[in-house]
């Protein structure tokens, strides 16, 4: 049997053993871990759309998921490789009025995956404005009006010129309140870019 003393002697052999193989782990570590690469603001990141959003549909503080088209390289490394996985926030979406309102889409990117790791990153919103109505209103009333008095002159003279206008007028109307939306549609596989608004610090290598 051990002595108490032997005893005592083994367990602090065994416990500096111990303390030394986890000291050098750590230093192993240490040496072998890349420091993070910073990926530096007003860096571009290309993305295609794994979903799709829309000004009509989507809403405030929604996510979508894009993916990396082109890697992102800094001083000749690649930091962020192509294919690499993003989520995105939808910031605004209105969506089309008929007769007036713009549709507004607004974009950014929130994290980066690399490697399994996820990064928050902060970029400048890509934001898409619909196109203005007044012009198309301003044809398809004006024509229905025309017609109105068209066939109101043929129908019965200038009296029905008279009657027919206003006919024709609100026949314009309507078609404008049919088909006058011009929402903001952007569907999956839509290339984007995004621009860093700061910069973030990624571990390239895991």
């Amino acid at each position: 049997m051990l002595t108490r003393l032997s005893r005592r002697s083994y367990i602090a052999i065994a416990g500096a053993a111990l303390l030394a193989l986890i000291v050098a782990a750590g230093a192993t570590y240490a040496v072998s871990k890349p420091d993070p690469v910073t990926v530096p603001e007003s860096t571009d990141l290309h993305v295609t759309l794994n979903n799709a959003v829309a000004s009509n549909v989507s809403r405030p503080g929604d996510h979508f998921e894009a993916t990396l088209s082109q890697p992102v390289v800094v001083n000749g490394n690649t930091v962020i490789p192509e294919g690499a996985q993003a989520t995105g926030l939808v910031v605004d979406a209105r969506q089309s009025g008929r007769l007036r309102g713009r549709a507004r889409l607004q974009l950014a990117l929130e994290t980066v995956n690399v490697n399994g790791s996820s990064y928050q990153i902060h970029t400048a919103s890509d934001v898409r404005v619909g196109g203005k109505h007044k012009h198309r209103d301003l044809v398809l009333i004006g024509g229905g009006a025309g017609g109105g008095m068209l066939i109101g002159a043929i129908a019965a003279g200038g009296k029905g010129a008279l009657i027919g206008g206003p006919i024709g007028a609100g026949v314009g109307t309507a078609a404008v309140l049919i088909t006058g939306k011009k929402d903001i549609r952007l569907p999956a596989e839509t290339p984007l870019t995004f621009e860093l608004a700061q910069p973030v610090a990624i571990n390239a290598k895991s």
